[in-house]
């Protein structure tokens, strides 16, 4: 089975930045961070319409959600993260876990629709990094379950997607802040990516979660204006000239 998307895949592309200096470049060393990833399901949020949600699992790796019980050989949605090691730098996508997705048939008003995904991350290298037990990440899953009809397979799909936070999850290394953005599923170790994780009716598919660290930049100080530059430099010229008729 495929894992399909309602959006166009996104690749991400990446550029390589020189630093120059009076004249000269000098490549910056890249930071290489690697370590260990767990994750672990958070409280979920119902939503209005779902007026008697079930839900376990909240504090585990595996969280199902929904009543199967009316419906005869049914099970309940599951989502089940799997972490792993991981060693990357800074701008370059990499895999922090698999993430399988059980599509099962639930009880109208028993769902839920978002639910975060904390992610733990234990560093080993830079060492520093070493000196906290365990950073974690707090991420927002949206849940859509559909209404199934049972005309087209593709419209009864469920599908979920990571919900975009303005502020990021970030920690800080060497005086510089760095944030840890996912970026997309895929199936086929990274060559493409899609936004969203959709499985069809009574099929369960796994796929990769990736990542990316980005370090933030700084901010700049603004520079004075050409207008206020010319005002100090008349007056230091106006202050010499003041100086130099009392020594005459």
């Amino acid at each position: 089975m495929k894992l399909n998307s309602l959006f166009n895949i996104a690749v991400f592309p990446f550029a390589v930045a020189a630093l120059s200096v009076i004249g000269f470049s000098n490549q910056a060393k890249a930071v290489i961070f690697s370590g260990n990833i767990s994750g672990k399901w958070g409280e979920p949020v119902p939503e209005s319409i779902n007026t008697d949600p079930i839900y376990n699992g909240v504090g585990t790796n595996e969280f199902t959600w929904g009543d199967p019980t009316p419906f005869k050989n049914a099970s309940s949605n599951k989502l089940v993260f799997e972490g792993n090691s991981f060693s990357t730098d800074t701008d370059s996508l990499f895999k922090i876990g698999d993430l399988t997705y059980r599509n099962g048939t639930v009880l109208l008003g028993t769902s839920v629709e978002y639910v975060p995904l904390k992610l733990g991350l234990s560093f080993n290298k830079p060492t520093e990094l070493d000196k906290v037990l365990n950073y974690e990440f707090d991420y927002e899953f949206s849940l859509k379950n559909t209404i199934n009809k049972f005309v087209d397979p593709e419209e009864d799909a469920d599908f979920l997607y990571v919900t975009n936070n303005e502020v990021k999850p970030s920690f800080t290394y060497g005086g510089d802040e760095y944030t840890l953005s996912l970026t997309g599923f895929s199936q086929d170790n990274g060559t493409t990516y899609v936004s969203e994780f959709r499985v069809l009716e009574q099929e369960t598919t796994t796929a990769s979660i990736y990542a990316q660290i980005n370090k933030v930049p700084k901010r700049k100080k603004v520079p004075e204006s050409g207008f206020a530059v010319g005002l100090s430099i008349v007056g230091i010229y106006l202050i010499s000239r003041k100086k130099a008729k009392k020594t005459q």
